[in-house]
C-alpha cells in the first residue's frame, strides 16, 4: 500500500503557473518513483525512453 505523506516546508514551490513541483527530498521521502516524469525524480526515470 503506498502511503500518504503531507507535504512539509522544502517538499514543494509552486511554479510561475501556480502548479505544485516536488522537490527531490519529497520524492526520496515518498520512496519510490510514479514513473510521471518528474521535474527532480532522484530515482532516474526518463519519460522519453520510458525507462530508468
Amino acid at each position: 500500500m503506498k502511503k500518504i505523506l503531507k507535504p512539509e516546508e522544502g517538499d514543494y514551490y509552486l511554479s510561475e503557473s501556480g502548479y505544485r513541483v516536488f522537490t527531490e527530498q519529497y520524492h526520496l521521502k515518498r520512496g519510490y518513483c510514479c514513473e510521471s516524469g518528474c521535474r527532480h525524480c532522484p530515482y532516474g526515470y526518463e519519460a522519453k525512453t520510458n525507462s530508468q
